[in-house]
């Protein structure tokens, strides 16, 4: 399985894929493809956490690290996601440092956090599990807001931070901007600026969301973790090229 720390501590950047469908194969293709991460959406995508529970088997059959995006700072599905297996949550919509505290102690067991024991699928998969998990699980909380980026450095000072995923889209519209990936806009730039400075300084892995075309302008900007691989639209797409021959041939 890749290990996301290794490859921050040695320099290099990881890239994952996200998975919003429901399919196992999906999610199994998606990591013998060779992404670092794949990441299973919780809270836009359509799976359930049975199909995350399954998923994640694929995922390490697979040989990447598999991440969850949850629905909402909720400890409970804090615990829940990390005891089927995943190596670290994605939190939404993480606003202040009080928030970012509760998201952290619920990653983590006593007596650095709160989070309950009973690591019941993964407890088969590593041994040992509840020894070392204060130490491997990823506590990774999104940037999705203007006001997530004013509080940026407190958000940061909390420890068990792991690292940050800028949502672009929700990170637009907060600050007066049509959703979109990448902006050319001060605002957009500046706050894209502004959190990886602070993740620097705090010694926190800076993440965003983002397209394969923009890969390498994410990478130059400083961040260190990004998802470039999708599952719906490549499906569309293609979906649509065959729809499109089929009416020419017609």
């Amino acid at each position: 399985m890749a290990d996301l720390r290794s490859i921050w501590h040695s320099g290099g950047t990881a890239v994952g894929a996200w998975i919003s469908l429901r399919d196992p194969f999906i999610a199994e293709a998606a990591a013998r493809t060779g992404f670092d991460y794949v990441c299973i959406d919780l809270q836009h995508g359509l799976c359930s956490y049975a199909d995350m529970e399954a998923m994640g088997q694929a995922i390490e059959l697979g040989g990447s690290a598999m991440l969850a995006r949850i629905p909402w700072h909720d400890h409970w599905m804090i615990g829940r996601v990390l005891d089927a297996g995943a190596a670290g949550v994605i939190v939404p919509m993480v606003n202040t440092a009080e928030e970012a505290e509760r998201v952290a102690l619920a990653c983590r067991y006593a007596p650095a956090g709160n989070r309950s024991i009973g690591p019941t699928a993964v407890g088969f998969r590593v041994a040992n599990y509840s020894a070392s998990a204060n130490d491997r699980v990823l506590c990774i909380v999104m940037i999705e807001t203007a006001q997530a980026v004013a509080n940026i450095d407190e958000i940061l000072s909390v420890p068990g931070i792991d690292g940050v995923y800028i949502g672009p889209a929700d990170l637009s519209l907060s600050l007066g901007l049509p959703p979109a990936s990448d902006h050319a806009d001060a605002r957009f730039v500046g706050a894209l600026e502004t959190v990886v400075e602070a993740c620097t300084r705090h010694g926190v892995v800076p993440g965003i969301h983002t397209t394969s075309e923009l890969a390498a302008t994410r990478r130059a900007q400083g961040f260190r973790m990004f998802s470039t691989g999708y599952d719906i639209g490549p499906l569309q797409a293609g979906l649509a090229s065959g729809l499109a021959a089929g009416r020419a041939a017609g």
